[in-house]
């Protein structure tokens, strides 16, 4: 697999993430730099580590995970998409705005939008790919990416909040889906 695939499956895998920063960007009344690299690298140190995982776990969990990872996707990007779209319902413009970066948040949105990433590293474990390589390229795409949404999703501000809240929890749910149709063969 060359820099060019890698380039490219690394720009596919941090769509999601794309997606999540940008509801997190949103989620900030004014732009936090040290906020949004704390996403961004969240966002990035997961895409990456998810395919190293997978590539190592191959042998041992091999069909467990391939079985079920697009079920975990999808109820983890639904969930919080879900979520999303109750606390945008249920709030008025311009409050209630969560901009938390804590381990706890940051992990659950980092691990369901770089769960395809580990079955991503379970496909390397049977292709030619240099894996440090395509972990460092596939991270710094998503840590870029991430931080590019962050930035739009604050450029939106409270004008246009509540309905790119709702548009991004919808996003996000439709993003699970797509995972859980195309593991199932459905599209």
């Amino acid at each position: 697999m060359g820099v060019l695939e890698i380039f490219l499956l690394g720009m596919s895998l941090a769509a999601d993430a794309f997606a999540v920063a940008i509801c997190k960007g949103l989620s900030m009344k004014k732009i936090n730099w040290k906020k949004a690299i704390i996403i961004a690298l969240y966002f990035g140190v997961f895409q990456a580590l998810m395919p190293a995982i997978g590539h190592f776990l191959v042998h041992s969990f091999e069909s467990f995970v391939i079985e079920i990872d697009h079920w975990i996707a999808f109820i983890l990007l639904s969930l919080i998409g879900g979520n999303m779209i109750k606390e945008a319902i249920d709030k008025d413009e311009c409050e209630n705005y969560n901009d938390n970066v804590d381990f706890k948040t940051m992990s659950v949105l980092s691990i369901a939008t770089s769960i395809d990433a580990l079955a991503v590293g379970i496909t390397f474990a049977f292709l030619d790919v240099n894996l440090p390589k395509a972990v460092t390229i596939i991270g710094i795409i998503t840590f870029i990416m991430s931080l590019i949404g962050v930035k739009i999703g604050n450029k939106f501000g409270c004008k246009y909040e509540k309905k790119a809240q709702i548009s991004g929890g919808t996003i996000l749910i439709l993003i699970g889906l797509k995972i859980l149709l195309e593991h199932l063969r459905i599209i």
